[in-house]
């Protein structure tokens, strides 16, 4: 069963959410917002204003709490001989989760260009968790290739082990690169990602508690986000949006997606469907939807990717 989200979140729609907005936003021109959108989402200036306004003035209160609590620590545990010139900076991680198709990507992406926008002395990074999948040819043989997505399907190790990483360490950690369009990890292509002051780290899985691990990716966050909507909402969207990969991938024959471009819309639908019923909707109901109690806030989603509220965690 999921949480009843009254029992352990404080709850705004878009109006009341407003209120808490900050006058230092730069409000992203319309072009530039084009360029974050993933396909079959939506983002408006009024989104931004509305909704990630707050959320990064929010989102700042904790930075600010968060550097002076890692600068009382190293106090501490140098009997007080930490001074601003020899602290140690510590990353402020972030963590955004939700379904496939739900529009995580737009979100990260804009939080992204926003937390660079605002705060430009600031190195801000961000990671998908794609990048830590197994490639195809390991999933295959290891039978998992219907399986991509779900906790066995990514290597948590390495995932904890940049994770912990980043939180401990100024050296770089070079991530590999996970492509859409070959819907593969790339062999030889890394981000390097250095001692950020922000890392967002945005993926299916950041929120989820796998087995056999002492050690969560969770753990090292500082701040959440978990992107909600109804399954039917999502799974129409997932539909909507294969399709338009269809289309993309016409004339390009090394796309992924090219060798099933010369489906029939009926066809395309019905493979859309399978998928969706066979692995991404049982994927959502018994790893990610069941992590959702864990973030601290949860963007709501209702028709067209309107998001219509807010819930922040009470405690």
């Amino acid at each position: 069963m999921y949480f009843a989200i009254d029992d352990y979140y404080a709850s705004y729609n878009r109006k009341e959410w407003q209120a808490f907005q900050s006058d230092d936003l730069e409000i992203l021109p319309i072009d530039q917002l084009a360029s974050l959108v993933s396909i079959q989402d939506r983002l408006t200036q009024t989104d931004v204003k509305e909704i990630y306004g707050p959320l990064l003035h929010y989102i700042e209160a904790d930075f600010q709490h968060t550097v002076q609590y890692n600068m009382a620590k190293q106090r501490f545990f140098t009997m007080g001989d930490c001074n601003q010139e020899a602290y140690r900076k510590v990353p402020f991680i972030i963590g955004i989760s939700g379904s496939v198709a739900v529009g995580k990507s737009t979100t990260a992406r804009l939080l992204h260009q926003l937390l660079k926008e605002t705060f430009p002395k600031r190195q801000v990074d961000l990671i998908t968790t794609d990048g830590f999948l197994y490639p195809n040819e390991v999933l295959e043989q290891r039978g998992m290739l219907k399986r991509k997505g779900f906790p066995e399907s990514y290597d948590m190790s390495l995932l904890i082990e940049f994770m912990t990483h980043i939180k401990t360490q100024t050296s770089p950690f070079s991530v590999p690169t996970y492509s859409h369009l070959v819907y593969d990890i790339v062999k030889g292509d890394y981000q390097i990602i250095k001692n950020p002051d922000i890392l967002i780290v945005e993926g299916i899985n950041v929120l989820q508690l796998p087995t056999n691990q002492q050690i969560y990716v969770s753990d090292f966050f500082d701040f959440s986000i978990y992107i909600d909507a109804d399954k039917e909402l999502i799974h129409k969207w997932f539909v909507n949006r294969f399709l338009v990969h269809l289309q993309m991938a016409k004339n390009a024959p090394t796309n992924y997606y090219h060798k099933m471009s010369s489906m029939s819309e009926e066809e395309a639908i019905a493979y859309a469907d399978n998928v969706w019923f066979t692995i991404n909707l049982p994927n959502l109901i018994q790893h990610i939807k069941p992590t959702r109690s864990r973030a601290d806030v949860v963007l709501h989603k209702s028709e067209n990717h309107y998001i219509d509220y807010i819930h922040v965690k009470k405690y």
